[in-house]
């Protein structure tokens, strides 16, 4: 054996060394990684324990005329366990939330409406509360169903208004003032078409994923969004945290 194929041998166990520590490492941390975040599930377990059992007191203290109104984003594949959304929606009967808007791409809860009202007492469609009846009861809630189709609907019934307004002036003088639609054009054109619902002042978003999942862009423009976890592992305490945090938080709109 010469000394070439000595130094290819030590460079080759050199390099086998090498991968096993660098896996071995990989494997430290990623047990490391997995150790905080059960440590962390279950320190908010106990504080979600804590919260719900009243032993922590300062979330008694909640203002919960500051949320007028709740957006819950839910995805599509979660959407199907509507005990749990029931569930969902009686825990929020009882902290006092009044208007809701439960949102899936799909429209699965939208489909699901009749029996989700029917499990809920005191608990009404939003287009069909009236103005003077704006829930007095602390009971009582509303609840307004939407989905992915109900945004791209709106937008085209909107945009088929502009454009219609912008073929009448073509043939006058206004026609350079009215080319450039800006947000309020719109939205003054959603709400025309009776498609500009409520801004929701807290949005949470129940699933794996931390984004809106199509939620009409433009009602959540100064929309607090909290992503909420999985369906499946929602707790009260967890819920009562979040809304407790949004109404001690001070909002600043700008011009």
């Amino acid at each position: 054996m010469d000394f070439r194929d000595t130094m290819q041998k030590v460079y080759s166990w050199a390099c086998q060394i090498g991968n096993l520590g660098l896996w071995i490492i990989w494997l430290l941390i990623h047990f490391a990684v997995d150790l905080w975040y059960f440590a962390l599930h279950i320190a908010c377990a106990i504080e979600s324990y804590l919260i719900s059992s009243g032993i922590l007191k300062r979330y008694k203290a909640l203002d919960i005329d500051k949320l007028r109104y709740l957006a819950i984003v839910i995805e599509s594949e979660e959407a199907y366990h509507i005990p749990a959304v029931i569930q969902l929606l009686q825990w929020l009967v009882d902290i006092g939330v009044k208007h809701v808007c439960l949102y899936d791409a799909e429209g699965i809860l939208k489909k699901s409406k009749e029996s989700i009202l029917g499990k809920l007492n005191n608990a009404t469609l939003f287009e069909e509360a009236g103005e003077s009846n704006l829930l007095l009861d602390h009971k009582h809630i509303t609840l307004e169903f939407a989905s992915f189709p109900d945004g791209k609907e709106a937008v085209a019934k909107a945009a088929n208004l502009l454009f219609m307004k912008y073929v009448k002036l073509g043939g006058s003088g206004k026609i350079q003032e009215e080319k450039i639609f800006t947000e309020a054009h719109m939205s003054e054109a959603l709400r025309a078409v009776g498609c500009k619902g409520p801004e929701p002042d807290l949005l949470f978003v129940y699933g794996p994923v931390r984004c809106h999942l199509g939620f009409p862009a433009w009602r959540i423009r100064y929309t607090e969004i909290v992503h909420m976890g999985r369906l499946k592992s929602m707790r009260y305490g967890s819920l009562l945290k979040a809304i407790y945090k949004f109404t001690m938080v001070r909002q600043n709109y700008g011009k």
